[in-house]
């Protein structure tokens, strides 16, 4: 007792110095007020909401496939895949905007344009996803005999949900500017999958079998459901926050922005999954399916970049419209580390158990490990440059950010169809991350160029670890 009472002094009085500094470093984190100590923080739960949805995404695909099937489960990657393309497309940059004008009006104590813009965007967005979603059905009816009936209805479905698919990625973008994460990625990242392996195990139950079409049903009603219960909380939030007033609409400042953020994120979007798509158009539903199935593996990698973005992007914004050069450079050097090194940590630890977790999907899906090792060297290489297309889109160097995932796109079709017919599903990889590799490099090389910052993890002059400004 007497021992365990003496035990209980040595955290006070003789903790090593390594401990003592730890514990300031959390307290700081926990109770700060300073910029860096709220990022951490919002990083710290978008972080923690990523591991989880990670978690859940990862056994939802694991029930999907072996309640599916191969070939089901195919199916239906496919069309999860096309909404989350097109749905990212559809906000048309207003998601990434959000980031650099609410802020900007807020600092200028502007807050009509503020308040045109939180209100302006969504309606807009939801109009313009609304037109989409019906004239991409008109054309799913008119090429339906070269897409194949198993994948007609479940398209249909997935357009149906764009319009919320859509409002719920620009209120993400509004809801990072007040560090609500739970409002901003809560909903997509938790609530979404839980409702959509709900469902589907509630068709489970009562059915006893379930296909791709019921499958795109559940997720249609999970998006609606989600989404709206988004808007909801969020327009709640956001009258405690800004008071209630007239509305200004800056229409030909916000498109004018947003057009080159439309391509960067269009590039995006499509660089990510157009292998993909060139599967399912050489190979059958059931490779996409064992593909599908190793990049579900390694995206659990992706929340890390994911929670620092989420946390950081619109302090470059707000660094850079005051002028205030070094907390930008000390803030752009702590992202590329927030980075990198839990991505080096994860991607390791997920290699060495792979093959278990591919074979948790079913019979057959084990055939994809070696293509982790693929897929990670390209996902290191990009977590080597942190949160840079960020970084460049909110210090007004959308533009050619937007060159540098056009041209990456332009590689990445080319060197999938050039591979895919000789290599198979490892073509596929060996296109992903030799793209990004070179993605990297050009990211990282306007920003050198054009804003004289190292983003690079390891200063090549110094060759110390960490980013750095010219000079």
């Amino acid at each position: 007792m007497s021992s365990i009472e003496e035990g209980s002094e040595w955290p006070q009085a003789a903790a090593p110095q390594g401990l003592a500094r730890i514990r300031t470093a959390l307290a700081e984190i926990v109770n700060g007020k300073s910029d860096k100590a709220v990022a951490q923080r919002t990083a710290f739960w978008a972080f923690a909401i990523r591991v989880s949805s990670a978690g859940l995404a990862f056994v939802a695909q694991i029930l999907l496939a072996r309640w599916l099937g191969q070939h089901e489960y195919g199916i239906f990657a496919f069309v999860w895949v096309f909404l989350v393309m097109v749905g990212a497309l559809t906000p048309l940059g207003f998601s990434t905007m959000a980031q650099r004008f609410v802020p900007q009006y807020r600092t200028s104590g502007d807050l009509d344009l503020a308040r045109g813009f939180l209100t302006g965007s969504r309606v807009f967005v939801f109009a313009v996803a609304s037109g989409l979603a019906l004239l991409g059905c008109a054309l799913v009816a008119l090429l339906s005999p070269w897409v194949g009936q198993d994948y007609v209805l479940p398209l249909y479905i997935a357009l149906a949900c764009l319009p919320i698919y859509a409002v719920m990625d620009v209120q993400d973008g509004i809801s990072r500017n007040f560090n609500w994460v739970g409002i901003g990625l809560g909903l997509p990242y938790l609530v979404r999958p839980f409702l959509i392996i709900a469902i589907v195990a509630a068709i489970m139950l009562v059915y006893g079998e379930v296909h791709a079409v019921s499958a795109t049903y559940a997720m249609a009603l999970a998006v609606w459901a989600s989404g709206l219960a988004q808007l909801l909380m969020l327009n709640r939030s956001l009258r405690r926050k800004i008071e209630p007033g007239g509305r200004r609409y800056a229409w030909r400042a916000w498109i004018t922005a947003s057009v080159p953020v439309l391509l960067v994120d269009g590039f995006y979007v499509i660089l990510t999954n157009v292998d993909i798509m060139i599967l399912t158009a050489m190979a059958g539903p059931s490779d996409v399916a064992i593909y599908y199935a190793a990049v579900k593996v390694l995206a659990l990698v992706s929340f890390i970049p994911f929670a620092v973005t989420a946390a950081t992007a619109h302090k470059y914004s707000e660094y850079h419209a005051a002028g205030q050069r070094a907390e930008l450079e000390s803030f752009v050097r702590d992202s590329v580390r927030w980075t990198f090194w839990p991505a080096l940590t994860a991607t390791g630890g997920l290699l060495i158990v792979g093959k278990p977790l591919l074979w948790l999907f079913g019979e057959g899906f084990g055939d994809a490990y070696p293509l982790l090792f693929i897929f990670a060297l390209g996902l290191l290489a990009r977590a080597s440059v942190g949160p840079v297309d960020r970084i460049l889109n909110m210090m007004g160097q959308q533009n050619r950010c937007a060159v540098v995932y056009g041209t990456s796109l332009a590689l990445n079709i080319a060197l999938n169809i050039a591979l895919i017919p000789f290599f198979g599903l490892y073509g596929a990889a060996i296109a992903t991350a030799a793209t990004l590799l070179v993605e990297s490099f050009l990211l990282a090389l306007v920003a050198w160029r054009q804003l004289g910052l190292h983003v690079f993890i390891v200063d090549l002059r110094s060759g110390r670890p960490g980013a750095s400004a010219k000079g």
